[in-house]
């Protein structure tokens, strides 16, 4: 959603081609050759249907998916809906003005699930990500970013401008952590 303030500034010159990572997957205690992907529609899920209802709304081309990603993001983190909930992700849908028999029928395509298998993997395995969000940029430079609350939208732009030049430009800064005084992390 603060990305949104600074696409509004950049325009083309930030392209945001957002994938698929799954926090219930990296942190599954079911071994590594569990796949929440594989398992069965009964199975429950904080997060597939969100994902396979993303994709789902991809195939409505890209207006339709940037549409309904930035209502299931409010939905999510703004009105802390259950996107868990078919319900909810069925008026986030109406809320997008996504063609509903289409998208119902599409969340029924299981196929559509192979995007968040692909996506995890490469997230995993070429960028090291564990966590959301984690933003890469062109040359490579990937940081995952933890922000509370969000920045208002007059300092979306500089948070970015700032974390695109220690994430691209300087390499070697790997890590900057904030210590919070009365957590203990050991």
């Amino acid at each position: 959603m603060w990305l949104a303030e600074v696409k509004k500034v950049w325009g083309e010159r930030l392209v945001v081609n957002w994938r698929y990572f799954s926090l219930e997957q990296v942190n599954s205690q079911e071994g590594p050759e569990w796949k929440l992907w594989e398992q069965p529609d009964s199975y429950y899920s904080r997060g597939r249907l969100a994902f396979h209802a993303a994709e789902a709304a991809r195939r409505q081309g890209p207006e339709a998916f940037e549409r309904f990603h930035l209502a299931l993001l409010r939905a999510r983190h703004e009105e802390k809906k259950d996107i868990a909930d078919r319900a909810v992700v069925l008026d986030v849908a109406r809320q997008a003005r996504l063609d509903l028999p289409r998208f119902e029928a599409d969340l029924r395509d299981r196929a559509l699930l192979r995007r968040l298998a692909e996506d995890h993997t490469q997230a995993v395995e070429r960028y090291g990500v564990f966590g959301t969000p984690t933003l890469v940029f062109p040359n490579g430079g990937a940081a995952y970013l933890k922000m509370r609350p969000a920045p208002a939208p007059q300092d979306a732009l500089r948070v970015f401008e700032h974390l695109h030049q220690i994430v691209a430009g300087w390499p070697f800064i790997t890590e900057v952590k904030r210590p919070v005084p009365g957590v203990r992390t050991t």
